[in-house]
């Protein structure tokens, strides 16, 4: 059973005046580099307090980007129906429904309509999953939305998170609304912005110029950054595509996203430079990609049931403060850029050295921006780095 004291710790968002607190989860593989069998294993809790709940042929169930995507994912797996991710990426030839949350470092939150469209007339219940909820002031958004959008349905909504912060006033809401409340811990939020400010933000700040230092410009040949899979791994980063890929930004089945998950993994645990680490029970980190979790967890998985030591995370939009404090639960950021925009920045916390690392990513082909990455885990001494573009 979770408790909130082994599951949560309170960091302060940085520079964030709507909401200067953030739940970081030790089990969720996000900010925080942990075994990929335990997020797998609280994201099957949540999923068991599900069960027999809902009928799969008429379920959609939406993950919350970017920190529920794989739980999400996780969920809809156990349960069935179709499962879709909200999204701040942009996708070409479709349009959206749009709605915000207000607390978040990136406010702008969307789904893919087309999808929705084509679906909506066999769906009965729609369940959305987060790693969290506080107010349930997004999800009422986004119901407000979807009723607009589809006045003649009678959708029963439903929320499942893995921590539920709500206040009486919100659940009691959400009560009047008809809409359900699952979830793993009950917490109370009423001390964690006063917790935040009693810690001084006196962690390692690393951007991605400091990483670049004692770096040689032309270590890599740039001209290519995803080389042909029977390339020669010769140097200390290997970038390679793997097809099959499915997006779940878009509308899928949860069966066949996790066919084409083992297919992926099946594909990376076959690379040489894996296999021979996995052979000798190396530790590896594996690596995912702002809204792109499930995949990099599941692959992590599956290197993990070969017998390796694994931790498996990923990078975030979310600018959080660091401190030394040892109570506290991020000590060194690292600022990126992000694969996916040229001027966003993104960030990954507390990158440590690793016998393997591999990234794997959904972002477009050929951006130099996933170098600022690579750089930054040779910069903690990591010599044995594959880039796994799934595509």
């Amino acid at each position: 059973m979770y408790t909130e004291d082994k599951m949560i710790k309170i960091a302060k968002r940085d520079n964030n005046k709507k909401r200067n607190f953030l739940i970081v989860n030790r089990f969720q593989a996000k900010h925080i580099a942990c075994s990929p069998s335990s997020a797998f294993q609280m994201f099957d809790e949540l999923a068991d307090t599900l069960c027999g709940k809902f009928n799969p042929h008429h379920l959609l169930i939406i993950g919350f980007a970017e920190t529920a995507t794989a739980i999400g994912t996780r969920v809809a797996v156990k349960l069935g129906g179709t499962y879709m991710t909200t999204t701040r990426e942009d996708i070409e030839n479709v349009s959206y429904l749009f709605f915000t949350e207000s607390h978040s470092h990136a406010t702008e939150q969307r789904l893919v309509k087309n999808d929705i469209d084509n679906i909506i007339d066999g769906i009965t219940d729609i369940l959305f999953v987060e790693d969290e909820v506080s107010t349930g002031n997004t999800i009422l958004k986004l119901t407000e939305v979807l009723k607009k959008s589809y006045p003649e349905k009678n959708i029963h909504f439903s929320v499942a998170s893995l921590i539920n912060g709500m206040a009486s006033e919100y659940a009691e809401t959400y009560q009047a609304k008809n809409i359900d409340l699952y979830y793993l811990v009950k917490t109370q939020n009423d001390e964690n912005s006063k917790t935040a400010e009693t810690f001084s933000c006196n962690g390692k700040y690393l951007q991605y110029s400091e990483t670049m230092e004692s770096f040689d410009d032309d270590f890599y040949d740039r001209r290519n950054l995803f080389e042909d899979m029977s390339a020669d791994h010769s140097s200390v980063v290997y970038y390679y595509n793997v097809s099959g890929y499915m997006d779940s930004r878009r509308t899928v089945n949860p069966t066949k996203y996790q066919k084409a998950c083992q297919q992926l993994a099946d594909t990376i645990i076959s690379q040489k430079s894996v296999n021979s680490k996995i052979k000798k029970k190396k530790s590896v980190l594996v690596i995912g990609t702002e809204e792109f979790m499930y995949p990099a967890i599941y692959t992590a998985y599956e290197i993990e049931k070969q017998g390796c030591r694994v931790k498996c995370q990923s990078t975030t939009r979310s600018p959080i403060m660091v401190s030394l404090d040892k109570n506290y639960p991020l000590h060194q950021r690292f600022e990126l850029k992000s694969p996916y925009e040229e001027k966003r920045k993104t960030f990954i916390y507390d990158v440590k050295k690793y016998d393997k690392v591999i990234v794997i990513t959904d972002a477009p082909e050929s951006r130099e921006e996933i170098f600022t990455l690579t750089d930054t885990l040779r910069h903690v001494g990591n010599t044995d780095i594959d880039v796994v573009r799934w595509c």
